[in-house]
């Protein structure tokens, strides 16, 4: 078993006034040779955006990207039409593809928003652009799947070998993730509260990636919130 551990005050940061964003992996400005990727796992943003603010309409390339609302409304536009708002509870997909431009807005006047900006190094380039969102739930002291390869699993799915799965606890909970693909690497990011892997303790918005493995180890504690990112480690 191989790891690597992230400490949620090591992330790069960036506080552009109207958006407040921290990063996993090197992104815009931060950029640190040790933390380009896990896997294809390529950008994982924790970003704060202030009311009625907003990122412009811009392009995207060749990538999965994936959305997943904490708080707040944040409105989608894009250049096939979409129009949409997705909330907590929701996760959305853009698969980028030959090419795609959207803008994302915050739609509260009087709240921020708060959402997990993740891109995934696609397994095939150049396909046709396609957008997605669907209501996800939560699932209570169990973990849920909310994003696969296969279109007819549950939750979303992406052009890659990927399944994601969240879970929200309000009790101390023991359980084993057993990984899909034994290729595959698994990184575990606390959204809220604490939860031990592999004796390895986590605290809110640490990472924790883990490959060499076939399943791991999971013991979380009330009030957690965890999000599970099982990728390919090749690219």
């Amino acid at each position: 078993m191989k790891t690597v551990f992230h400490k949620a005050d090591s992330r790069g940061h960036a506080n552009h006034g109207w958006l407040n964003s921290y990063h996993t992996f090197s992104f815009a400005n931060y950029h640190n040779p040790e933390r380009m990727n896990f896997g294809v796992l390529r950008v994982l943003n924790d970003d704060t955006v202030a009311p009625k603010m907003g990122f412009g309409t811009h392009q995207h390339k060749n990538m999965e990207i994936v959305s997943i609302p904490l708080e707040g409304d944040l409105e989608h536009k894009d250049s096939m039409d979409n129009v949409s708002i997705i909330k907590e509870g929701d996760i959305q997909v853009m698969s980028a593809g030959t090419g795609i431009f959207h803008s994302e807005k915050n739609k509260n006047a009087d709240t921020s928003v708060k959402f997990l900006q993740i891109w995934i190094i696609p397994n095939k380039e150049n396909i046709t652009p396609r957008y997605d969102q669907i209501k996800i739930g939560t699932s209570v002291n169990d973990f849920k799947q909310i994003l696969s390869p296969n279109a007819d699993d549950e939750g979303i799915w992406i052009q890659q070998n990927a399944w994601f799965s969240l879970g929200d606890f309000n009790k101390e909970v023991q359980t084993t993730y057993t990984l899909n693909d034994k290729n595959n690497g698994l990184y575990i990011f606390i959204l809220e509260g604490e939860a031990t892997i592999n004796d390895q303790k986590l605290e809110k918005r640490d990472g924790l990636g883990l490959w060499d493995i076939e399943n791991v180890e999971i013991s979380t504690y009330p009030n957690s919130k965890v999000l599970i990112m099982e990728v390919p480690m090749t690219i």
